[in-house]
């Protein structure tokens, strides 16, 4: 049976470009989204682009993705595209780095 929790939890798939590795951005994003009660992670692409998967209240990812565009002030975010994912999806319990893909 699904719990209130269940139906306020929205998963993103986020890809961010522009000047997004090299500048502390992985690791300012673990530590905002852990304080911001978001799990999932974050991962270097090849293509010099960020990835992460974000999951929590639709609020919350929202305030997220804001933070990763505008609040990270060594990083120059080009573009950002967001793709909801539709459940059933895997439920993540903490937010972490995973390695570049």
């Amino acid at each position: 049976m699904a719990t209130r929790d269940d139906d306020d939890l929205q998963c993103w798939l986020v890809r961010v470009r522009g000047r997004v590795q090299g500048v502390g951005y992985r690791e300012a994003c673990v530590r905002h989204a852990r304080t911001s009660g978001i799990t999932g992670w974050v991962r270097n692409r090849m293509d010099d682009s960020v990835e992460a998967t974000l999951q929590g209240p639709r609020a919350q990812l929202q305030a997220m993705c804001d933070w990763m565009r505008e609040d990270m002030p060594a990083a120059l975010v080009d573009d950002m595209d967001v793709k909801t994912i539709e459940p059933p999806f895997p439920r993540f319990d903490h937010f972490e780095r995973w390695p570049t893909l």
